[in-house]
């Protein structure tokens, strides 16, 4: 009798699990979504260093409120950045552990790409530990790491472009490509304010050439069919993360 009530239970439990083994789960979606959030967090973090060491103010928004501001959304872009490896880690579709999270290079799926988000996490990680101990640091010290910052935001978008399986939707396009033209006119604006030198003249080189090489990554590489299996994709994860997502197409991405 029990046996047989049990047993329609049990095959309705196991059409469960193989149907959400067959595709993406929710931490996978999770994923993605705060990888996205926390690249426009540290956008606007950057944004707002780059404004304070320009001394800029006005009368909407006057230094203590800018720097508070600066304060509050790095904050909220670390704790994005933490929830994004959680969800990486604890999600099983791709098989991403802890160490491949911490350590680059470790880990099978998207070699290159996932250990620039390795690399970003890790630059964050010390700017909070600096900042914790800041108090027992000299000034030099700590403004040298507290440069990691500005290093982690392109790495970090290099690494959502290489690594994302959205990153030929148009929206998300166009997201990047804002947050690109964000940091560079914040940058473009710091360096026109400086003395003409060889110092500036090497930064706004440095910014036009970062656009341009970013441009033609995103060309040759995301934007181009087949871009899963060469960044990387093991062939399994890679076959059922483009059934999950959106048609190939003008508006659509694949893994």
């Amino acid at each position: 009798m029990l046996s047989s009530v049990h047993a329609p239970i049990a095959l309705a439990a196991s059409h469960v699990l193989a149907a959400g083994s067959s595709g993406p789960s929710p931490l996978w979606y999770a994923t993605r979504a705060t990888g996205v959030v926390a690249l426009v967090l540290l956008t606007v973090t950057v944004a707002l260093g780059v404004a304070g060491t320009t001394r800029l103010e006005t009368q909407t928004m006057p230094r203590l409120v800018r720097s508070g501001l600066h304060r509050n959304v790095s904050l909220l872009a670390v704790a994005f950045v933490a929830a994004h490896v959680v969800t990486t880690v604890l999600d099983p579709y791709a098989g991403i552990g802890f160490i491949s999270a911490v350590i680059p290079f470790s880990s099978p799926y998207r070699p290159l790409w996932l250990s620039l988000g390795a690399v970003a996490s890790d630059m964050l990680l010390a700017l909070v530990i600096s900042s914790l101990i800041r108090a027992r640091l000299p000034y030099r010290a700590w403004r040298t790491v507290h440069w990691l910052g500005y290093a982690c935001w392109p790495v970090a978008l290099w690494h959502g472009l290489g690594t994302g399986t959205d990153s030929r939707l148009s929206w998300l396009l166009l997201l990047d490509g804002a947050c690109v033209v964000v940091v560079a006119a914040a940058a473009g604006r710091r360096l026109l304010q400086a003395p003409p030198s060889a110092v500036r003249a090497a930064g706004i080189v440095g910014i036009s050439a970062f656009m341009l090489a970013t441009s033609v990554f995103v060309l040759i590489g995301p934007l181009q069919p087949g871009w899963a299996r060469r960044a990387g994709t093991p062939a399994p994860v890679s076959g059922t993360a483009h059934a999950a997502s959106v048609p190939a197409g003008p508006a659509g991405g694949g893994a």
